[in-house]
């Protein structure tokens, strides 16, 4: 029996080798970071909502919850070092929220170069439109949230030893251009943790008709009462109903 050879193939050049992408750096990897970070940013707002809503207890409690909040980490940590670490954490956990959100938008609409010739204007909630614009309004806002009733810079009164009253005078009638500014800040991360909140229920498994309508009111309720437990405190200042 003879064998029949093929022709020789060809000799094969240098090997190239790829640097491979970082796991975190890949969609997965990134959208890990969106639910990790979205995860925390949540936790802290319904922590901190709790906290702010003791200002209607009067002002001896709420100036004690805050000077707990200062002496936390003592004697470990001196000073207000404990305060400064969370909020350096939380501004990360913001940044890279929003820098991971923004890098799977650019590759989402690398994939699909050639836009739709008619898009209908239905498409998407309004939350999913504006979760771009909607992250740097955030972002704006803990910015100068940290430099108005964080470190005082930007508050009225010049004792940063009385919380409540720096509260007070940080939502008076006067500064009513405040009050707007933080009702806008609100009403955006209400929208966006009503979709990001959807978003995450239906990843868990809530797809069928009426497991995504499950997660649409559990998202809204969510949404709902963060956004108005924020909101009530400048608009008790403003009404007089907190003083």
């Amino acid at each position: 029996m003879h064998w029949t050879t093929g022709p020789t193939p060809p000799s094969v050049g240098p090997v190239v080798i790829t640097k491979t992408r970082s796991p975190i750096r890949s969609n997965v990897g990134l959208k890990a970071v969106m639910a990790v970070t979205g995860i925390l940013l949540v936790l802290f707002l319904i922590a901190h909502m709790v906290g702010n809503l003791k200002a209607f207890a009067g002002e001896t409690s709420f100036d004690h919850y805050a000077h707990w909040l200062r002496d936390l980490g003592k004697p470990l940590l001196p000073g207000v070092w404990f305060l400064w670490i969370m909020r350096a954490g939380l501004l990360v956990a913001v940044l890279a929220h929003i820098a991971s959100a923004t890098v799977l938008a650019r590759r989402s609409r690398a994939a699909r170069p050639i836009r739709y010739a008619h898009r209908p204007k239905v498409q998407g909630s309004y939350a999913a439109r504006t979760m771009r614009w909607g992250g740097v309004i955030i972002l704006l806002f803990v910015i100068y949230h940290l430099l108005d009733l964080s470190s005082g810079h930007l508050n009225p009164t010049d004792d940063p030893t009385k919380p409540y009253a720096a509260v007070v005078a940080d939502f008076a009638p006067e500064r009513w251009y405040v009050t707007l500014f933080y009702t806008l800040a609100i009403v955006t991360v209400g929208f966006h943790l009503r979709h990001g909140a959807f978003s995450a229920f239906r990843s868990l498994g809530q797809q069928t008709p009426k497991g995504e309508r499950r997660a649409r009111t559990a998202a809204l309720v969510l949404a709902v009462t963060i956004s108005v437990g924020y909101l009530a405190i400048p608009f008790a200042v403003l009404t007089g109903l907190v003083a």
